[in-house]
């Protein structure tokens, strides 16, 4: 599946001169979505962190009581899905897209990202990086899933290309990999991180460190950790797959810094992943990936309108949750054919 554009007539090849003209154009043709909404903003909380705070208190009341374990798991399926979407919230923060202030987009950035194990100012540096190479073979290695080329993994020790072939392997990556990442891996500050970005993990890991101490002195820290982390693993584990598709899909745009461009690593690097709407509402229109990617501080309330008004970027494939599956497979980026390959593709590979 290819995501090659096409441009509608309304904003045809002709009408752009140079790529750089190109982005120009459909900058400015999606700069209207980029207006943060205090009302809009304010209502996706409600609907949210209520329901979410509610489960918490129905599964943590269930464990305490003695009642049957099955039930608060039942209720973490929904909770995991709510914690999903107040990721997104943080997400929109660390770009300032969810309030216009970006004193109010600081502050609850940190909040959610305490809610989501996150720490607000050393996430958004990294995220940052993404966007600015997301789909450059030469800058990969920040915020992004490891990736090899075919090349790459060929010419790889042996101890190297176990470690790779664990690492994708979809048991792994989907269930243990999101929970390392979410309890220890954000415990630290990332490489190459500054003051304020290692105060925001100290801030953070303190915050958590004082509310599990809360709840356990409450509830029982059995209890807490009970309800604690089946949430925290769905949402993880939905938030990795969703981060995954988004850049890891067939007809995926990835090049050398040379020949890469923005624009392109935008609406064909970066998925329009199809979801019904129920799915569509936990994950805050992050499927509509494409677009998030062509102008990252459009709010997420605002990308399906985006997408319903702005031709261009309805010339994009859709990728469908049957398609998506196919991603599971392709775990090397193979140069010569322009294409994520799996290992199976490989059929020799020399003995070391």
């Amino acid at each position: 599946m290819s995501q090659q554009l096409t441009y509608p007539e309304q904003l045809s090849p002709n009408h752009f001169a140079t790529v750089q003209t190109a982005r120009e154009e459909l900058i400015q043709a999606v700069a209207k979505y980029a207006q943060p909404d205090y009302q809009k903003a304010y209502w996706q909380l409600s609907n949210t962190i209520i329901p979410y705070l509610g489960l918490w208190v129905l599964m943590i009341y269930f464990v305490s009581q003695g009642y049957p374990y099955w039930l608060t798991l039942l209720l973490a399926v929904p909770a995991g899905g709510l914690l999903v979407r107040i990721f997104i919230f943080f997400h929109d923060c660390t770009h300032g897209a969810f309030f216009p202030s970006r004193k109010a987009n600081r502050i609850l950035g940190y909040i959610t990202g305490i809610l989501v194990f996150t720490p607000f100012e050393d996430w958004q540096r990294t995220h940052v990086i993404h966007h600015s190479a997301s789909g450059d073979l030469d800058r990969r290695g920040t915020g992004d899933v490891w990736t090899l080329t075919v090349e790459e993994y060929l010419a790889a020790s042996r101890f190297k290309r176990l470690i790779y072939r664990l690492f994708r392997n979809p048991l792994v990556l989907f269930s243990i990999v999101p929970l390392f990442l979410f309890l220890l891996v954000n415990r630290f500050s990332s490489q190459g991180a500054g003051k304020r970005e290692r105060r925001s993990v100290i801030v953070t890991n303190a915050s958590l460190a004082t509310l599990i101490i809360a709840m356990s002195l409450a509830f029982g820290w059995q209890n807490y950790l009970l309800v604690q982390l089946p949430v925290l693993w769905i949402a993880a584990t939905t938030g990795m797959w969703m981060f995954y598709v988004q850049h890891q899909y067939e007809g995926v745009y990835w090049t050398r810094h040379e020949s890469w461009d923005l624009t392109r690593s935008g609406l064909e690097g970066s998925s329009y992943y199809k979801l019904p709407k129920v799915l569509q509402w936990l994950v805050g229109n992050i499927g509509l990936h494409h677009i998030h990617h062509v102008r990252a501080n459009i709010p997420n309330y605002n990308l399906q309108r985006c997408y319903n008004e702005v031709p261009a970027l309805q010339a994009v494939i859709p990728l469908t949750i049957r398609k998506s599956f196919k991603s599971l497979w392709l775990n090397l980026w193979d140069e010569q054919r322009q294409k994520l390959v799996s290992f199976r593709a490989i059929k020799r590979l020399p003995r070391r």
